[in-house]
């Protein structure tokens, strides 16, 4: 197949949603397939709808796969004709984000309108289908492929996460580029109070949002943090895994996630996750089994399940374990992105 795929900026940029893509087109090509990446430049969301009026679909592919992140600038081109399908590929919408609802009243007209002149999906997780569904009211050919999780191959040993679980103040990690939606802040709240009894260390893009990382560090300075939260900024695998290793806890209290990918791969080396109720976060993670979820910005129901994971240890063991156990039930890449190369081949057959 000849396939081409639409994305804002490189491939290579650090977050989930990139690294998926980044994924998909390493299987593909692996396979024999030719991907061609289309790249429009970063810019913000008035200037990317302004792309509607010059950029037009490349005519030279079987098959097109837009991330749906750059819907503002397709909505024109996605009008035209054109020979060859379009897929859409849905990481999370941005009005699923929390914002000020005439915000995402606006953002919710112009992906609906986006949605609606696509040929197919391929979705991250059920519930960003779900979503999709219901905002497009479109009946289309579909797959819902997870996300990559097994970048760090096995899961860990079972003895090694009980004899760590014993050990030492609780290790608590956040895996995210540090951006708003990310819930950094909500997690810093949390630990207000619990010096010596926890270490944070933040792993993540410190030039996503400027201005959140400055009010972050003020967080950070004015509530006499320092001593036991680090910011390490991104980490290639070997460091970043070591870390992991090291970890009892994974905490990201996203105000949305599509996915979350970091919470499978924490579970990995046995880490017990705490994500939030909005978004997919609960596909992973099973309240009061594999972790905790709780409302977006809930601090104090946050630092209620770090206390308690802080001081019962027995408690930790046990999350952690079914942690591992959840890891390890979570289909491999290679099947996942298998499926969605046949849904793509489907695809071609019907245009």
């Amino acid at each position: 197949m000849k396939i081409g795929l639409i994305i804002y900026g490189s491939l290579e940029t650090i977050s989930g949603g990139y690294m998926y893509d980044r994924k998909l087109v390493e299987y593909l090509r692996a396979q024999g397939d030719e991907v061609g990446i289309i790249s429009l430049p970063w810019r913000n969301y008035p200037a990317h709808l302004m792309d509607n009026l010059s950029f037009r679909l490349p005519s030279q592919y079987d098959i097109l796969i837009q991330d749906e992140l750059n819907h503002p600038s397709l909505l024109a081109a996605n009008l035209g004709k054109h020979s060859h399908p379009v897929i859409s590929l849905v990481h999370h919408l941005r009005c699923s984000e929390l914002r000020p609802a005439w915000q995402n009243h606006f953002y919710r007209l112009v992906e609906k309108k986006y949605l609606q002149h696509v040929d197919g999906f391929i979705f991250n997780s059920q519930t960003t289908c779900l979503v999709v569904r219901e905002l497009s009211g479109r009946n289309l050919p579909e797959t819902v492929a997870h996300p990559p999780t097994d970048r760090f191959g096995e899961a860990i040993p079972e003895q090694e996460i009980k004899a760590r679980a014993l050990t030492g103040e609780l290790r608590i990690v956040f895996l995210g580029n540090l951006m708003e939606r990310k819930g950094l802040h909500t997690l810093l709240r949390s630990v207000v109070g619990l010096k010596s009894k926890v270490r944070v260390d933040v792993i993540g893009s410190l030039t996503a949002e400027p201005e959140y990382v400055k009010r972050i560090r003020a967080m950070v300075e004015q509530n006499d943090l320092s001593s036991f939260v680090f910011l390490h900024d991104s980490l290639d695998n070997d460091p970043l895994a070591e870390i992991l290793r090291q970890s009892h806890l994974m905490i990201v209290p996203s105000s949305y996630e599509g996915f979350g990918i970091v919470y499978l791969e924490g579970m990995g080396f046995g880490l017990p996750s705490i994500g939030t109720t909005a978004g997919a976060a609960g596909e992973i993670i099973e309240h009061g089994v594999t972790g905790y979820l709780i409302p977006p910005n809930d601090s104090p129901a946050l630092a209620a399940y770090i206390s308690a994971l802080a001081t019962n240890r027995e408690l930790l063991t046990q999350l952690s374990l079914n942690a591992r156990r959840r890891y390890i039930q979570q289909p491999s890449w290679m099947e996942t992105a298998a499926r969605v190369r046949a849904f793509l081949q489907s695809m071609i057959g019907q245009k």
